[in-house]
């Protein structure tokens, strides 16, 4: 899959793509228009964390890559790289419950709080990526 040297863009899919866990320092770039949205990236090994119109869409800890990327209150659907086991939250609906489907297979509800943060864990090895995907249920 492989990190993405530009920190962010939108793919020919017309999907975003972001992050670059090797970084080394924290690393931003902001104003990238996309779908008539501002969106800012913040980037490295230990954090990536991803803003849209100042509102958090996805963060991970440590960093990571997401590349496919496309979501919205009801699901969310991307592929994810990181150097080894990674927590993510994603902004989504408050108070309601999402199923989560790793490489197609069911890994069970996650609840969102009452801010509609939805967070859950991947055991990644590293340089591998998993294919991530939350419906609301």
């Amino acid at each position: 899959m492989g990190v993405v040297e530009e920190l962010i863009r939108k793919d020919e899919k017309g999907t975003l793509s972001f992050g670059n866990y090797l970084l080394d320092t924290k690393t931003k770039k902001s104003d990238f228009q996309y779908e008539g949205a501002v969106y800012k990236i913040k980037t490295f090994r230990e954090i990536t964390k991803l803003e849209r119109n100042g509102a958090l869409v996805y963060e991970s800890v440590p960093g990571s890559t997401v590349t496919n990327f496309r979501g919205n209150s009801e699901a969310a659907e991307f592929d994810v790289e990181a150097a080894g086991d990674i927590s993510f939250t994603l902004e989504m609906e408050p108070s309601q419950e999402y199923k989560l489907v790793v490489d197609g297979v069911s890994a069970g509800r996650i609840p969102t709080n009452v801010g509609g943060k939805l967070n859950a864990s991947l055991e990644l090895d590293e340089g591998s990526s998993a294919s991530v995907k939350i419906v609301k249920c």
